[in-house]
């Protein structure tokens, strides 16, 4: 489990600073409950897909904090997943943009997907 569940999280990264918003989408099941930094909830995969769509026009990218993502089991189908980040825009590292995110993964008939996710800015 953590090793798929990891991939699926470097995936996000991936398709997130490809500005793929479709396979961006695509980790997320269909239902998904999506909750952005400044509180804007998301519901379904089409909404992540619209949404990030416009977002990818940006050029904000994402950039991995070096630590290890928190990933718990809850069952063999599901596990809480807690990991942190940042983002550049323009290139330049922006330490405003600090952030850890909070997803549920979920073993699917397509693989392993997230059901939720919730992204909090690290405060001063």
């Amino acid at each position: 489990m953590s090793a798929e569940v990891t991939h699926l999280l470097a995936r996000m990264t991936e398709t997130w600073n490809a500005g793929d918003a479709s396979a961006y989408a695509g980790l997320f099941t269909p239902d998904a409950e999506y909750i952005t930094f400044f509180g804007l909830h998301l519901r379904g995969r089409q909404a992540i897909e619209d949404t990030h769509r416009e977002l990818f026009k940006t050029s904000i990218k994402l950039e991995s904090d070096g630590e290890k993502p928190l990933i718990k089991a809850l069952s063999d189908d599901v596990a809480l997943v807690i990991s942190g980040g940042s983002s550049t825009v323009d290139g330049e590292p922006d330490p405003s943009r600090t952030s850890i995110i909070t997803l549920t993964a979920l073993r699917t008939p397509e693989g392993w997907r997230f059901a939720s996710f919730q992204n909090t800015r690290v405060g001063p």
